[in-house]
């Protein structure tokens, strides 16, 4: 295994971290509610009163953030290096997993860690299991 020594940006990463942490915290102590994602998407298929209104706000943030970033800074040019149907069934496939998981990485791997829960220690060990072992089937079994 090698580094990219380019490419490698701890303090950046954990200043991202950090954020994401108070941000987290910060969002279940004053709304008492958890910032999963998912969760909060999920919500405005079925809008209930008086709550379609912080999670329309909570999803402006995450797109305006990077905009708001890119004032600042230049943004890095994302490489990806797969197909189109790759990565619409890895969408698909990411969405169903969060329906079966009652959660999606932000919500157990953020939130649900830092509250101790035992159902997202065993969710995010089995999300990055499978990560691990999907990263391993394609590039080394398949060579894709």
């Amino acid at each position: 295994m090698t580094i990219d020594w380019n490419a490698f940006t701890p303090w950046a990463s954990l200043a991202g971290g950090v954020l994401i942490g108070l941000a987290a915290a910060l969002f279940v102590l004053l709304n008492g509610r958890i910032a999963g994602i998912s969760g909060i998407l999920g919500g405005l298929l079925k809008p209930v009163e008086g709550d379609l209104g912080w999670r329309i706000a909570f999803l402006l943030g995450l797109v305006a953030s990077p905009a708001a970033y890119a004032w600042m800074a230049r943004l890095p040019s994302p490489q990806i290096d797969a197909s189109w149907g790759a990565l619409v069934l890895a969408g698909l496939l990411v969405g169903v997993g969060t329906r079966y998981g009652s959660g999606c990485t932000s919500g157990h791997g953020v939130c649900g860690l830092s509250r101790l829960s035992p159902r997202s220690l065993v969710a995010t060990a089995t999300f990055m299991a499978a990560g691990f072992a999907t990263v391993f089937v394609v590039r080394h079994l398949l060579g894709l």
